[in-house]
């Protein structure tokens, strides 16, 4: 299992916007009632501007420009061929990062879309040959699934030494199960790997990680929530 660093990283509030229903239907109308739409399409950055234009009146469950500088500028510095994303809801991030790994890897086709359940399409990516490593990998989709994805891929042996791990929504009110995963010790992983759901993968490598926390003191963060950045830095061996 993978020796690691992890640090989060928080994500300021900004003003109070409204959320209502059938919102998502809204923005889409917003976006194709552009008046030069034939000027928009094509261009990721004016899409993403349109977005957050209409965020401000509107709450969206979407990454936003502040966390999701947080990523581009991983995979600036990763220059990853292939980025994994799980979950999407209106697309933003999909659109925000996949030009950010075509600008980085010179690629033309670079988005591809696959609809069903995590835990399977990563299994099939992976027995497919399609996928062998993560390079980086974005969590944004139902919670309880992050810690479960997370030990499929490294059973499967492809959380390797510079694989990062970017995981949305975290902190607050958080994801308790896999931030206790990805910050445990060697000893406390091994241990835990031993039985219950952990037991069938490879106790044999087992990470080590460090943690840096922007939590203030008190109940009540001074922010909404924090992306997790988790860091592969390395193996080590079981004695």
């Amino acid at each position: 299992m993978p020796l690691t660093e992890t640090d989060s990283l928080p994500h300021f509030r900004a003003g109070e916007r409204s959320r209502e229903a059938g919102q998502e239907t809204k923005l889409f109308h917003f976006i194709y009632g552009q008046p030069h739409l034939d000027k928009i399409r094509g261009h990721s950055q004016k899409v993403l501007d349109l977005m957050n234009k209409f965020e401000e009146g509107y709450y969206m469950m979407t990454v936003g420009a502040p966390k999701g500088r947080i990523v581009t500028d991983l995979i600036d510095e990763i220059k990853p061929k292939t980025m994994i994303e799980l979950g999407c809801y209106m697309g933003y991030s999909a659109i925000l990062f996949g030009d950010a790994v075509r600008r980085n890897a010179g690629l033309c086709d670079f988005v591809r879309v696959i609809v069903g359940r995590s835990d399977v399409s990563l299994d099939r990516l992976y027995r497919r040959g399609e996928v062998s490593k993560i390079e980086v990998m974005f969590l944004d989709h139902y919670k309880p699934t992050y810690l479960t994805d997370l030990k499929l891929c490294e059973h499967h042996g492809m959380i390797v030494p510079g694989s990062v791990l970017a995981a949305d929504n975290v902190l607050y009110p958080g994801n308790p199960p896999y931030l206790e995963y990805v910050r445990s010790s060697v000893e406390q992983k091994r241990e835990a790997a031993k039985g219950g759901p952990m037991k069938g993968y490879n106790v044999e490598r087992t990470s080590q990680r460090q943690v840096n926390s922007y939590m203030p003191e008190g109940d009540t963060p001074a922010f909404e929530d924090a992306i997790e950045v988790t860091r592969c830095v390395g193996w080590e061996e079981q004695v």
